[in-house]
């Protein structure tokens, strides 16, 4: 009898070992069936709150609540949109907010900062650049060419991606930042919005842009000085993340595997049905389809869910060098969830095995994180 005792205890004791080891990333283990494929389980929650930007860049939400797919995964959902990422960081520490879409140098400097949140899905590749006003385009000029900026006053918006690369060009064109004939004058702005909207004076010669405001520059009338997709240093920018509290995606684990099922299968309808999304951006984007269509369909952007940490850790360490962080580091993987995406879209891939699109995005995953 003691012997079967002390081996009940060594069982217990072995799987008390494994069952308490978990990553520090918040990943949650999801249970799985016979077959190996995730199962889904119950919501911890049914009630969501998202926040966003004023950009299409954020579609997925925008898509998966007017195409019901949030309904279709047991969710209520709110989709509210907050005019800075640090309104957005508020939104979720005052428990407002349950995730939001921020962008990727704005969450990584919170995070660098001691804020608890963690990436656990993408929202958009790529879609940022810089324009100017088009009376200042010397002939020849060929997209692309960093020294237009040369002696120009360029409007930006600090702990932003759009910022952060216009640095490490300068830097590589060796271009020196401040006032006079060979360096480039940048002025900082609050808001993307204030940035733009401060083009229309003469004290701006170009400025940075984001969806919407690249199609709403060219619109008016501005030149493209480069697209941030056609630089390869900057081939799969994240611009954007999905973003919650650490220790909420620990005590929720299905239910934000539910709402990342709702936004892959957001991402699967974009990509048959474009007329229908863009008149789903619309509600909640108020610009002209047409520039809607542009920013989603144009090229320069890609709104994919997946968490693309590679991609994010790899402007983290620039963004660190770059200084945004005040010199300090800090261990992204803690703040990393990858899990949630992934059992997600395994539970998605078992109910559709022969999906087209589910397969590439499982490709990509397998490869980017």
């Amino acid at each position: 009898m003691k012997k079967i005792i002390s081996i009940l205890v060594i069982a217990l004791l072995t799987l008390s070992v494994f069952t308490g080891c978990s990553s520090d990333s918040g990943d949650s283990s999801q249970p799985t069936s016979a077959g190996g494929a995730a199962q889904k389980g119950t919501p911890e929650k049914t009630t969501f709150a998202v926040g966003h930007l004023n950009s299409t860049a954020h579609l997925l939400a925008f898509v998966a609540a007017e195409e019901n797919f949030f309904k279709e995964e047991g969710l209520t959902v709110t989709v509210t949109q907050f005019a800075s990422a640090g309104e957005l960081v508020a939104g979720l520490e005052g428990g407002q907010l349950d995730a939001a879409f921020i962008g990727s140098v704005p969450t990584i400097t919170n995070q660098a900062a001691g804020h608890d949140i963690s990436i656990f899905g993408g929202a958009m590749t790529n879609g940022h650049g810089y324009v100017i006003k088009s009376g200042l385009v010397p002939a020849g000029f060929k997209e692309g060419d960093i020294t237009i900026l040369k002696s120009r006053n360029v409007a930006s918006v600090k702990n932003s991606v759009q910022d952060y690369e216009l640095l490490v060009l300068l830097k590589n064109a060796n271009l020196a930042i401040g006032t006079g004939a060979d360096k480039v004058n940048i002025v900082y702005f609050e808001s993307q919005k204030d940035a733009y909207n401060a083009l229309s004076g003469n004290e701006i010669d170009a400025v940075s842009v984001y969806s919407p405001y690249a199609s709403i520059a060219k619109a008016a009338g501005h030149t493209v000085v480069y697209y941030c997709n056609e630089v390869e240093d900057f081939e799969n920018q994240p611009c954007c993340r999905q973003v919650a509290l650490t220790s909420a995606l620990k005590q929720n684990p299905n239910t934000y595997a539910a709402f990342e099922r709702a936004l892959i299968k957001a991402y699967k309808f974009t990509q048959d049905n474009h007329a229908k999304t863009i008149d789903d951006v619309a509600k909640y984007i108020t610009i002209e389809k047409s520039q809607i269509e542009y920013e989603v369909y144009g090229g320069h952007a890609k709104s994919v869910p997946d968490p693309d940490k590679k991609a994010t850790t790899i402007l983290k360490n620039g963004v660190v060098e770059f200084g945004y962080t005040q010199g300090k580091d800090y261990d992204i993987e803690k703040l990393y969830n990858t899990s949630i995406y992934k059992t997600a879209l395994d539970q998605l891939i078992a109910e559709n095995p022969n999906d087209s699109v589910y397969k590439e995005l499982k490709t990509h995953f397998d490869s980017a994180n």
